[in-house]
């Protein structure tokens, strides 16, 4: 049973769809690949992607451990190689809120980013570089 359901609305824009939810998101390709670029654009997605995703296991991990994240944030760079046209880096830079961190939560934390399943999914010649800044 599918998921998720994406439709082609022209000139380079997708519209997808979560089927649970009905919750959309649209993609254009961005002005250097031909596109209008007033969206996310696939690739863009892939990198939001795993930045949601190390964020969510990081809440899992500090839920667990009664650790409050409140008010991280992450900064997202992706740099795309042109041949053949990929993403080539994903730089991470994530916020941690201004309070004090154990050694021990910051190995939690930082390890369950690490290794979360977009992250362990992406192809290795993708590099990720993740950068944690305490406060």
């Amino acid at each position: 049973m599918s998921s998720m359901m994406l439709r082609y609305t022209g000139q380079l824009r997708t519209q997808g769809t979560h089927l649970a939810s009905g919750n959309t998101v649209v993609t254009d390709a961005p002005v250097d690949n031909n596109g209008r670029g007033e969206a996310y654009s696939p690739t863009d997605l892939v990198c939001s992607a795993l930045g949601s995703c190390m964020m969510t296991i990081m809440g899992i991990v500090a839920d667990r451990n009664a650790i409050d994240l409140t008010d991280m944030t992450m900064a997202i760079t992706k740099r795309m190689a042109a041949e053949p046209r990929r993403i080539s880096e994903i730089v991470l830079e994530v916020q941690m809120p201004a309070r004090q961190f154990s050694d021990k939560e910051r190995s939690m934390l930082e390890n369950a980013a690490r290794t979360c399943p977009v992250a362990l999914s992406l192809h290795p010649d993708i590099q990720q570089t993740l950068l944690f800044h305490y406060a």
